[in-house]
């Protein structure tokens, strides 16, 4: 954390943005959705969802929890479980320990990286927790979606030249992400973007939260599109109730 403050600080970056990302963090709370939740709507519980990560897998910087990532899945599957360990400010090896446990999933996805990139963690240590974090998840889950962070150059919360070292590590971790979810089966969700064709650089005041460097509610729906348009989430999950109903008719 202090070296990811003296960075922002040679950035150019007010205390007021500083602040906001403090506030946001204090106030953010992760969604989760249990069996009991959905047979008080009248459902069975089908599927199970467990999602590791940072800040946005918690969905900090969203007006709510409904509106992160994980509450934009909950609304369109009431019947799923949905277990949710992220924590603010996790890096890879932090969310390695959030795998720890006895329980089995159909999915785990992670959502982070963020913070190894601001934290400018050693490429080789990045390398070797990204693809640890990946081994321990599909111990958990036959279906693994890695979603990193997009552009985090391009983030208002970074100031030049600070900005363009953060879209390097960027760059830096998606590649690593790629390649390890190419040689492990896992799914790669692709967030990033140069500016000239990121929404989140594009249109900041809708994306960005107002620390400037969280998704806002319309920069989480914007990832969760393109989470069940590149992984197919959706179909995904609406496949677990199609194989749980029919399982279910079959007993005698």
């Amino acid at each position: 954390m202090l070296v990811a403050l003296a960075l922002v600080a040679v950035s150019g970056c007010t205390v007021w943005r500083i602040g906001q990302a403090g506030a946001l963090v204090s106030r953010s709370q992760v969604f989760e959705q249990n069996v009991a939740q959905g047979a008080a709507q009248g459902v069975s519980g089908r599927g199970r969802l467990l999602i590791v990560g940072d800040s946005t897998g918690v969905g900090t910087g969203a007006t709510s929890p409904a509106a992160s990532v994980a509450g934009l899945i909950g609304r369109d599957h009431p019947d799923l479980t949905v277990v949710n360990r992220a924590a603010d400010g996790a890096r890879f090896s932090d969310m390695l320990r959030q795998l720890e446990g006895p329980d089995d999933f159909d999915v785990v996805l992670v959502l982070g990286g963020g913070n190894d990139v601001i934290r400018l963690t050693n490429h080789d240590l990045m390398a070797s927790g990204i693809a640890r974090l990946v081994a321990a998840a599909q111990e958990r889950a036959p279906v693994v979606l890695l979603m990193p962070p997009g552009n985090v150059g391009n983030a208002p919360f970074f100031f030049r030249p600070l900005s363009w070292l953060m879209t390097k590590r960027s760059r830096e971790l998606h590649a690593l992400i790629k390649s390890t979810a190419a040689s492990s089966g896992a799914l790669y969700v692709n967030t990033f973007a140069e500016r000239a064709d990121d929404p989140f650089a594009q249109e900041p005041e809708r994306y960005n939260a107002r620390d400037g460097l969280h998704p806002s509610d319309a920069g989480y729906q914007l990832w969760y599109e393109e989470l069940n348009r590149q992984a197919g989430l959706k179909e995904r999950l609406q496949a677990l109730n199609v194989s749980s109903s029919r399982a279910e008719s079959a007993k005698p």
